[in-house]
C-alpha cells in the first residue's frame, strides 16, 4: 500500500511535471537547442535509456512491458519498435498528451497504450517486464522498495529502475539547485546508498522470489543516475 510520504511526493511530481516543467521537458526530449547544463541532462538520459534497453531482449514480440513514468514517450517508442505490447503511464496528462502527439508514423496509431495515472494502479494489468527510468529518483529508499514490491506482484520477468546514487557530486548539484527560485525547482531528488537499497530489497517479504541483477551508473555533467535490475528467480 502506498505510504503517506509516497502520496505526498507523487502529488508534488504531478504538479511539477504537468505545469511548471512542461516547456522544459518538451525541449529536453527533442533535438531543440538547450543550455549547457540541460544538454548534459539530455545526454545522460540518452545514455541511461540505452543502458536499460540493452538489458532487455531485442525481440519483445509477445511480451507486455510497462513504461512506468513514461514522460514524453521516448523509451516507450523504442520498446514498441522491438515488438512489445507497451503500456506507458505517467502522472502528467500534459506529458502523456505530448507523447501521443509524437508517436511516429512508422509505429501507427494504437501501437502504445498511453495511460494517465499511477504506475501502481492494478488496473494496468500484469507484465513481463517493467522499466521505470528516473521516475523513482524523487522517493526515499523505503518508498522506492515498496513501489518495486508493488510492481513485482504483477511482473513475471524483470524490473529495471533507476535511483539517485549518494555521491559528493550529486550533493553539490543539490546545493546549486537550492539557489534557484522556488518556482523553478524540481521536487528534490533523494540520494540513496546502493547498499541500503540492496538490503531493503533483500529484506522485503514481497520480494522473496526476486534477486538483484545488473547495475550501472550513468554520469554526464549534471545527470547522475544508477540503473538497477531485479529479476524473478
Amino acid at each position: 500500500m502506498p505510504t503517506v510520504t509516497y502520496l505526498e511526493r507523487r502529488g508534488q511530481l504531478e504538479t511539477y511535471f504537468d505545469r511548471t516543467a512542461v516547456d522544459t521537458w518538451s525541449r529536453l526530449t527533442t533535438d531543440a537547442p538547450v543550455g549547457r547544463i540541460r544538454a548534459t541532462v539530455r545526454a545522460g538520459r540518452d545514455g541511461m535509456r540505452s543502458t536499460l534497453l540493452g538489458w532487455l531482449p531485442t525481440d519483445l514480440r509477445g511480451r507486455r512491458v510497462l513504461d512506468a513514468g513514461c514522460g514524453a514517450g521516448q523509451l516507450a517508442m523504442e520498446l514498441a519498435r522491438r515488438g512489445a505490447d507497451v503500456v506507458a503511464v505517467d502522472l502528467s496528462p500534459t506529458l502523456v498528451a505530448l507523447a501521443q502527439q509524437r508517436l511516429p508514423a512508422d509505429l501507427g496509431p494504437g501501437a502504445i497504450d498511453f495511460r494517465v495515472g499511477d504506475m501502481l494502479d492494478p488496473a494496468l494489468g500484469s507484465f513481463d517486464h517493467v522499466v521505470a527510468m528516473d521516475s523513482l529518483v524523487h522517493y526515499h529508499a523505503h518508498d522506492t522498495v515498496r513501489v518495486v514490491a508493488g510492481l513485482a506482484a504483477r511482473t513475471h520477468g524483470s524490473m529495471l529502475f533507476t535511483f539517485a546514487p549518494r555521491t559528493p557530486a550529486l550533493a553539490a548539484m543539490h546545493a546549486v539547485g537550492g539557489l534557484l527560485p522556488r518556482g523553478q525547482r524540481a521536487p528534490a531528488i533523494v540520494p540513496v546508498a546502493e547498499r541500503t537499497l540492496r538490503r531493503l530489497l533483500q529484506d522485503s517479504p514481497d520480494l522473496e522470489h526476486w534477486g538483484a541483477g545488473r547495475t550501472a551508473r550513468v554520469s554526464r555533467g549534471f545527470y547522475i543516475s544508477q540503473a538497477f535490475e531485479v529479476i524473478r528467480q
